[in-house]
């Protein structure tokens, strides 16, 4: 299962530099310190939610847009956790025997 601080600061590292701006571009329109923004984006430190309107502001995206993104991302992983890796193996020749004559 992902971990909601990294997701956060991957979508918004996504979104600056889609953008093509730098880290020190948004710090400053965000009013944060470039560290403390870079820490955000690596997901070593959690933005409080008004931190996360700023930097949102700075990057001029709606904040409903990047906790839309950052839930995709968690419904993705969730699907991927229900998807069987191995097919099941059966227990017992008999079993393994039929399932072959069936193909």
């Amino acid at each position: 299962m992902p971990i909601l601080r990294n997701e956060i600061g991957d979508v918004l590292r996504d979104a600056r530099l889609l953008q093509g701006k730098t880290l020190r571009d948004i710090s400053s329109g965000a009013r944060v310190s470039l560290g403390y923004l870079s820490e955000v984006e690596r997901g070593q430190k959690e933005a409080s939610s008004e931190l996360l309107s700023s930097i949102c502001d700075a990057l001029d995206v709606p904040m409903s847009a990047i906790l839309r993104e950052v839930s995709d991302r968690f419904e993705t992983a969730e699907s991927l956790e229900n998807v069987a890796v191995m097919p099941s193996i059966p227990d017992t020749v008999p079993e393994l025997l039929s399932s072959m004559r069936a193909r």
